[in-house]
């Protein structure tokens, strides 16, 4: 549609919904005062300077432009070496699918506490969660080497940032994280931070305005909706092995699944699966997969979905700290913990 076409259009549609909204004004009642209140969507100007005004919403309580503690609480501690503090959304399942795989693989352990971020809990702005991420952000993880009741811990926060320290220590076969020197190493950081760049469009962009917003505007879901289907479409394009499907065109170095990486899973799709894998599986964001056409669109990105759900640590994974579903674990301290759900 040419862009003249386009611009008469969108003014087209909005000067309908603003006499639709002064229509509404005569009949009274709270639906008129709602509509009247919307119609600031159109006329909205920001101020010279902008001042904080408290939102509201699913995630209204939690946003504030200031950083740092709103209540004074200690981390609790477990007896293994690692602790972690999360949640059971997408970006902490990208670390839990990690641990469980490192825990099947090499016998490591951890404790995993539950951080409830939001309505009236709010943990992530506590004095002990704070000094663990002054981001306060799932996940954080406190690692201490020795064990000691008097160790100072290390502390590591941002999800891909955990999940490479973990691999440094702990994988020592190179499995999840390809050693230093191997070409596939920098193909597996690539894909990591390709999830991290591209997951907050899918997240607070898409996911926010598409389900979470008390108000839905056409403008922002229409927007994320096609970065979304964009980030699905590389990684389809990726994965089924060709520039081009329709043509049929080969990508023939690093293209062609059935992981990210290669033949076997890493870091990479640890990351990934739990944002773009269960998106497309119908597991985000309500009605999500069937508004983006998900399955019918891309097929390979199910295909590899379904591979990883399939794994034993991705299943353990995404079933920490999560508060609502079948087969869940608020809290999780051992292996044997899993007994009973599987």
């Amino acid at each position: 549609m040419p862009l003249s076409s386009t611009s008469h259009t969108c003014t087209s549609a909005a000067s309908s919904s603003i006499l639709a909204i002064t229509a509404l004004a005569f009949v009274g009642g709270a639906a008129a005062a709602s509509a009247m209140r919307s119609s600031s969507l159109f006329k909205y100007k920001p101020d010279k300077i902008w001042q904080f005004r408290p939102q509201r919403g699913t995630w209204g309580a939690v946003n504030r432009p200031t950083a740092g503690p709103r209540s004074t609480t200690t981390l609790p501690r477990g007896q293994h070496n690692i602790q972690l503090y999360s949640l059971g959304t997408p970006n902490g399942m990208k670390v839990t699918c990690l641990l469980e795989e490192l825990c099947l693989q090499y016998g490591i352990e951890y404790d995993a506490w539950r951080i409830g971020i939001g309505g009236k809990e709010l943990q992530q702005f506590s004095t002990g969660f704070v000094e663990a991420n002054p981001n306060s952000k799932i996940p954080a993880l406190l690692l201490y080497r020795n064990g000691r009741d008097d160790e100072e811990p290390t502390r590591i926060f941002e999800s891909a940032a955990i999940m490479v320290y973990l691999c440094e220590i702990y994988d020592t076969d190179g499995i999840f994280l390809p050693p230093v020197g191997d070409p596939k190493r920098a193909e597996c950081l690539s894909w990591l931070f390709w999830v991290q760049g591209s997951a907050p469009f899918l997240g607070g962009g898409f996911g926010h305005f598409y389900h979470y917003a008390p108000i839905k505007i056409k403008y922002a879901i229409d927007r994320y909706s096609m970065e979304t289907k964009r980030q699905l479409d590389v990684l389809e394009r990726h994965l089924s092995g060709y520039v081009d499907s329709q043509l049929g065109e080969k990508q023939s170095t690093y293209s062609g699944g059935p992981y990210l990486c290669g033949d076997q899973p890493t870091v990479a799709d640890m990351s990934c699966y739990p944002w773009y894998g269960r998106l497309v599986q119908g597991e985000l964001y309500g009605s999500s997969s069937e508004f983006l056409r998900t399955r019918e669109e891309y097929p390979n990105v199910l295909e590899w979905a379904e591979r990883m759900e399939a794994r034993k640590g991705v299943k353990r994974g995404c079933m920490v700290n999560r508060s609502t579903g079948d087969k869940i674990l608020r809290e999780r301290h051992s292996s044997a913990d899993f007994d009973g759900l599987e």
